[in-house]
């Protein structure tokens, strides 16, 4: 049983590969000042990059679980996600308001994707 781990740090890996899988930890905005929209987009563009580290990409999205600091930026958020997610290989996915790790990220996304 072969386990890899990209961007290991002391606390998390960015991702894990495990059994055909790769489970990617909670992804936030580098720069969390824009708009959820910009984060959201942000956001997006560091899965694309871990999932192709990993040897995948968002067609293979098995999941998705999506934070909102305020669920009112539901649809702002639905706007970067619905131009990204790949038609017809859209994961199971929930969404739910939250209390983020600091007042300025709108927006944590995590997904796991089949390798």
């Amino acid at each position: 049983m072969t386990i890899k781990r990209i961007g290991v740090g002391p606390r998390m890996s960015q991702a894990v590969i495990h059994d055909g899988r790769v489970f990617l930890a909670g992804q936030v905005a580098e720069n969390p000042t824009p708009d959820v929209t910009e984060q959201t987009r942000q956001i997006l563009a560091t899965i694309d990059k871990l999932l192709a580290e990993a040897g995948t990409d968002k067609t293979k999205l098995l999941t998705a679980n999506i934070w909102l600091a305020d669920i009112a930026d539901f649809a702002a958020m639905n706007a970067a996600w619905d131009s990204w997610v790949s038609p017809g290989n859209t994961p199971a996915r929930a969404t739910v308001e939250s209390k983020l790790a600091g007042p300025e990220y709108r927006v944590e996304i995590q997904v796991t994707a089949a390798i």
